[in-house]
């Protein structure tokens, strides 16, 4: 895949803040080791690239595969196939907590439910709204818009 297709390569980054955070937690500030910000930078466009050069390749899988979704074995076949395999292993174990993670998770309420009215109420308000909103309309003269 060449940068033309994701709109060149300055569209493409990664959060500083979060790649910032992510090496804090490797390199604590108790270790005495700073990591330079034009190294950070750097190491930004590095995962930006292997992440480019993942699902490119994952993708051609999944295309040779007439699949329109690229599931977590494209990648794990890509990371195969470009010689990452020391990473399959470790990529398999994180997919598994994450979808334990997705399973257990509070599903978010839907709006009729945060409200706390029923259906009837809030259907009985959305009433109200409209038949207000018509005597307004019909309050306007013609022509004075």
């Amino acid at each position: 895949m060449s940068d033309k297709e994701f709109g060149g390569a300055d569209d493409l980054s990664l959060p500083k803040a979060t790649v910032q955070k992510i090496i804090t937690e490797i390199i604590p500030a108790s270790s005495g080791q700073t990591f330079a910000k034009d190294a950070r930078d750097l190491l930004i466009e590095c995962c930006v690239e292997f992440i480019t050069l993942i699902s490119s390749e994952a993708n051609d899988i999944a295309e040779k595969e007439a699949k329109k979704t690229i599931a977590c074995e494209h990648v794990t076949r890509a990371l195969e196939d470009l010689g990452f395999h020391e990473y399959i292993e470790e990529v398999l174990e994180v997919a598994s907590e994450h979808k334990e993670q997705q399973k257990t998770r509070e599903k978010k309420q839907s709006k009729l439910e945060q409200s706390g009215l029923s259906e009837a109420e809030l259907l009985r308000q959305q009433e109200e709204l409209f038949a207000g909103a018509r005597v307004k309309y019909e309050q306007v003269p013609p022509g004075s818009d």
